[in-house]
Parts: structure tokens; sequence; C-alpha cells
């Protein structure tokens, strides 16, 4: 699966994180819906972990794309600003399905 997935040691950790939750709450003795609440929130927290790059890279993306949009570069230097962009990207991020 590693060498097929780029995401596949994303998904690794999530599921992870997602078996810790369960374990820990089937030995705690609590309510049921606490439980379920536990294991919600460790999955939220390890796709929020494991989801960061993707967001950062989207937020500096969108600013390239302002200041693209501004006209205030010309189109010699929107394509090399739009380039460097595009190689500081996570690897992961190009020409690949997120899932």
């Amino acid at each position: 699966m590693q060498n097929e997935n780029p995401n596949a040691e994303r998904y690794i950790a999530i599921a992870r994180a997602c078996l810790k939750a369960i374990n820990d709450t089937a030995r705690d003795s609590g309510d049921r819906e606490q439980k379920i609440q536990a294991v919600y929130e460790a999955i939220d927290n390890a796709f929020q972990a494991e989801f960061a790059d993707y967001r950062q890279s989207v937020a500096i993306m969108a600013t390239v794309l302002e200041r693209i949009a501004s006209g205030e570069l010309d189109g010699q230097k929107a394509a090399e600003l739009a380039r460097k962009t595009i190689d500081q990207q996570p690897q992961a991020s190009r020409n690949s399905a997120v899932h």
C-alpha cells in the first residue's frame, strides 16, 4: 500500500490514533457517549495533524493567487511566482488524489 499511495503514511498515522483511542476507551469503565466522543476527538486530532501541511499550502497558494489576480505582476513575474509556489508544495499534493 505504501508504494502505491503517497498518503499511506498519513492513513497509517490516523489509523493508529483511531485504534489507540478505541483501545484506551475499551479499558475505561465510562459512559458509552463519553467513549464515542473520545474516539471522535482522537480521529479529529489525527486528521488535523496530518493535514496541517495541506492547509498551510492552500493558504500560501491563495496568497499567491491574490497577488496574481491583483494585476500587480506582469505575466512573466506571475508565471515565476506560480512555478516557485508549485515547487514548494508537499510532494503528496502534486498530481495525486488526497484519498
